[in-house]
This record gives structure tokens, C-alpha cells and sequence, in this order.
């Protein structure tokens, strides 16, 4: 499976990376402890079997900026909430649309994909309650897009 995703700014990303550490020194699980050169800090657009040329094109309009909010819990992942904007939303809308065709993971249909930076994967249900509902809000920017293949577990940077 391919992802597109776009990356934080510097300073949202130290940001993440703090509250990850944060959550691991508290004994939690942690992206901060998941140590293949490929993480970091992102906020997923869209899961497809393959990418098709219009991917790119559809994201343009970078930088835009975000804000992080709330905690949430996604099935069995932890995630830092991305208010979702309207340019964000059209974005990956775009996106969406751009990998018609293509076998798609339905989570991030319009309407129903969830915007989010993932803090913590895998995380049982009878421990979510040991996470903190709120880590503050923080706001940046995403800055570029990249695809993450997950079979060759490499990334490539999107235009």
C-alpha cells in the first residue's frame, strides 16, 4: 500500500516529537520509541494499493496552515486531532479523487476521514484511558507531501 502524506513544519514537528517522548516517559506507547528512519510526525491523506500522476498536481497549495486540537482515539491508534479547514479538507479531496481507480481505504472517503498526527499506535482498548485527553493545541503548517510504500517501507517525496 502506498500513503500521501503531508509533513509539519519544524517547529510542529519538534512539538510532536516532544509529546511523543512525553507519553513514553509516562511508561505509554509512543511513536517515540518506533525508530525506522521513515517516522515522523504526518498527517495521512489518503492509502491506496498504487498512486496514479494526478496525485501530485492535486496537492498543490502547500504550505497550509494547521492546528493541532484534541486527543482521540482511532480504533486501537492514538491521534493528536488536525481541525480540519477548508483548505485542508479540499486538499484531500483532491487527493482522494486523483486515486480514483485505484483500491482506496475507505477511512479516508471525504467525509469521513478523520484529519490526525498518530501519537501512539496499537494501543489496547483497556489502556486508552492512561492517555491524556488533552496535550494543548499547538499550530503550524504542513509543508510538503511524500508517499510511504509499505511494502519497500521507503518514502519519496511528492512535488
Amino acid at each position: 500500500m502506498h500513503t500521501v502524506e503531508l509533513l509539519l513544519d519544524a517547529p510542529l514537528e519538534a512539538h510532536v516529537r516532544t509529546v511523543w517522548r512525553d507519553l513514553l516517559a509516562m511508561g505509554l506507547r509512543s511513536l517515540a520509541s518506533h525508530e525506522h528512519p521513515t517516522n515522523r510526525p504526518h498527517v495521512t491523506l489518503a492509502t491506496a494499493d498504487a498512486l496514479s500522476p494526478g496525485v501530485a498536481p492535486a496537492l498543490d497549495g502547500l504550505p497550509l496552515d494547521v492546528e493541532l486540537g484534541d486527543v482521540v482515539f482511532l480504533g486501537r491508534t492514538v491521534a493528536w486531532r488536525v481541525r480540519p479547514s477548508a483548505a485542508l479538507l479540499s486538499v484531500q479531496r483532491r487527493v482522494w479523487e486523483a486515486l480514483d481507480g485505484r483500491e482506496r481505504n475507505p477511512l479516508h472517503e471525504p467525509g469521513r476521514w478523520v484529519p490526525h498526527v498518530s501519537l501512539a499506535l496499537r494501543v489496547k482498548p483497556e489502556l486508552q484511558d492512561l492517555y491524556p485527553c488533552d496535550v494543548g493545541a499547538a499550530s503550524g503548517h504542513v509543508v510538503a507531501a511524500r508517499t510511504y510504500n509499505s511494502e519497500t517501507r521507503t518514502v519519496t517525496a511528492l512535488p
